[in-house]
């Protein structure tokens, strides 16, 4: 790999460890990771999102990307990605907005991981909405990025084995393993 970054998506549904990933991840590689830009706006607004602030959110959490990236190193990991705020439009909304729709489909990733829901779930505060709508969720996503040919991995059991197998597959990738010094 030249010394571009390259932009991990960590997708999945509520409380399957995305947030949990992604630090290990950056750790692993010596580099950093985006926060889920969503946690911040339901502690902030005290609720949750309403279907027209979507795109905002989506469009922060871009921008958190945009800002991060000169800092990474190798990797930034992010911890979803518009395409996740698409899936939860979807799935709570019924419906993806024209402006989500065109940020999704323009901000591509070089490679997507998706954790498995088959850790024990864990509420936390207003996000959390329980296990059926998490699987519900992981279907939609899976589904979606079949539909639309995008490749991804999909990664299982505790952390150490979850950042392992993404190690594996960034290998098989041909990237080296090896964590850049800083």
């Amino acid at each position: 790999m030249t010394d571009k970054v390259a932009r991990v998506a960590i997708l999945g549904g509520e409380s399957t460890g995305k947030s949990t990933l992604a630090a290990a991840l950056a750790e692993r590689y010596r580099t950093i990771w985006v926060p889920e830009y969503l946690r911040e706006f339901v502690e902030t607004q005290q609720r949750t999102p309403l279907s027209h602030e979507q795109f905002g959110i989506a469009s922060t959490q871009v921008e958190h990307e945009r800002a991060l990236l000169p800092q990474a190193s190798r990797f930034l990991f992010c911890d979803t990605t518009p395409r996740m705020t698409a899936m939860y439009s979807l799935h709570y909304f019924g419906a993806i907005d024209a402006g989500l729709d065109a940020l999704m489909r323009s901000h591509a990733y070089d490679f997507t991981i998706v954790t498995a829901p088959t850790n024990p779930w864990s509420g936390d505060g207003l996000m959390r909405d329980g296990d059926e709508v998490r699987q519900a969720v992981h279907k939609l996503v899976v589904e979606h990025l079949q539909s639309a040919g995008i490749p991804y991995l999909l990664v299982d059991g505790d952390v150490a084995q979850r950042v392992q197998q993404t190690v594996d597959y960034l290998l098989a990738a041909g990237i080296d393993d090896r964590p850049l010094l800083k």
